[in-house]
């Protein structure tokens, strides 16, 4: 705690220049993920099939995947650009106050007096900001979804769902931020500078709700869950999940191909109840053992304590960050820096915060995305002890073409972004030999008309 005091002190600086070092920071980041980005589009220009795939990738398919992934690379390139735009003249025209200002002008008019004072005028500016944020979003949200992903037969969202969808989501933004945030807020308020503790606990106890939640009320809201039909694949998961002693409670298929033609495999829910979410896509275009290698991959992960790991990891993550918050929640140089001279909002101050934090984040995802590869490969292992070493190749290999995954990387890019190692190093750990051209299974009746396949890519598996 005294140290922490003492750091307090030493970074609330008279006239220091926090928004400099913070606008600073953000181009750096921007600069350095262009600088990355350079370096694997230019492996996207490619025109060879990598050799471990040769004998798997048709060159039409590899021509069309490099294809999509320079699309993705431009997209990414100039919504980076627009995004940097917007950060900046936020900052530089002190929109965060005057949006501050906003919503307590709008509790003084509308608003009965007992919902004065700062929480609820935290609610105000963070809804408010939401909602701008996602006003600002739409250009490159259409654009991802209608044209980039609809030009390489992904897409299968209209234009009402995608609508909708949207308005959902803005729907639970404002009943669930609300009680959150005036939780978090009261927690910091009551608590001294003691709060990070507290804060902490508190986002533990939030994480397990949402866990219960989350099935039961929100996904029900986007998608349908079917149980599995009795058949083959329901017995295999099933023989699987007890020989794990996996505490399977439901199996459930999931509609996503009624919004793209990606699609996933996973599992959630409390450590004494589980359940399997499948995605339709994912069978519709594989064979029985290949989504149950897919899984039994998925289940490595539990097996392992992977899951369990990670969730250590971020707990520590998370009181870390709200240990360092008590450093900043009182620095006046910063809230002053960013034209808060005469109140000091803790919300703002822990938006601010976070963007100090932008490098130190960056380090961050650099090395969860090391732990994370060195888990796939694991995981991948796991599946293969199983005896699903074919199966789960195969299932990879029809992923990564069914999906237009890149097939190959930059080092230096792949080190930084991919949290799953790309798929010619997975094949090799598996030792797979190539048995010639992987085919996808086909349904009789969409056989003349299916052109782009379903999966998902090595981000999900």
């Amino acid at each position: 705690m005294e140290f922490l005091q003492r750091l307090a002190r030493f970074l609330d600086r008279p006239l220091f220049p926090w928004k400099k070092l913070i606008i600073g920071f953000s181009l750096a980041n921007y600069f350095i993920e262009g600088f990355l980005g350079y370096r694997q589009y230019q492996v996207l220009k490619k025109t060879k099939v990598p050799k471990v795939l040769e004998h798997e990738v048709s060159q039409e398919v590899f021509d069309k995947s490099q294809a999509y992934g320079r699309a993705k690379a431009k997209f990414e390139f100039f919504s980076g650009i627009y995004g940097q735009i917007q950060n900046i003249l936020f900052y530089q025209f002190d929109v965060l106050p005057k949006l501050w200002s906003f919503a307590g002008n709008l509790l003084v008019r509308f608003a009965p007096a007992r919902f004065s004072g700062e929480i609820s005028q935290s609610i105000v500016f963070v809804l408010s900001f939401v909602v701008i944020s996602q006003l600002l979003s739409l250009p490159t949200s259409l654009y991802h979804t209608f044209v980039l992903e609809e030009k390489f037969g992904f897409n299968k969202s209209s234009a009402k769902l995608w609508i909708t969808d949207k308005i959902k989501s803005l729907f639970l933004t404002f009943v669930l931020t609300p009680p959150i945030l005036a939780g978090f807020l009261a927690i910091v308020q009551k608590t001294g500078n003691q709060f990070f503790y507290y804060l902490w606990v508190f986002v533990a106890g939030l994480q397990v709700v949402m866990i219960t939640v989350y099935p039961i009320f929100i996904l029900p809201l986007f998608n349908k869950l079917s149980p599995l039909e009795e058949g083959e694949l329901k017995s295999s998961v099933e023989d699987l999940a007890k020989k794990l002693k996996f505490p399977l409670s439901e199996l459930h298929v999931i509609d996503g191909s009624k919004r793209s033609a990606h699609s996933n495999a996973y599992f959630f829910g409390m450590p004494w109840k589980k359940h399997i979410v499948i995605y339709d896509t994912l069978i519709e275009k594989s064979e029985t053992q290949e989504v149950v290698a897919v899984l039994a991959h998925e289940l490595g992960h539990w097996k392992l304590g992977h899951t369990t790991s990670l969730f250590g990891i971020s707990q520590a993550h998370f009181f870390a960050i709200f240990s360092l918050f008590s450093v900043f929640i009182n620095n006046n140089s910063l809230y002053a820096d960013f034209g808060f001279h005469t109140v000091h909002p803790i919300i703002v101050g822990f938006l601010l915060f976070s963007d100090v934090l932008g490098p130190t984040d960056t380090l961050i995802k650099l090395g969860m995305n090391v732990l994370s590869r060195k888990f796939e490969f694991q995981a991948d292992e796991f599946a293969n002890k199983l005896g699903y070493n074919a199966e789960l190749a195969r299932s990879l290999i029809k992923l990564q073409i069914q999906n237009l995954s890149t097939m190959d990387a930059d080092w230096m890019f792949a080190t930084y972004h991919f949290s799953h190692p790309i798929l010619t190093e997975r094949l090799k750990a598996l030792n797979w030999q190539s048995t010639g051209k992987v085919e996808g299974k086909e349904k009789a009746k969409d056989a003349e008309k299916t052109d782009v396949a379903t999966a998902t890519g090595r981000d999900e598996l």
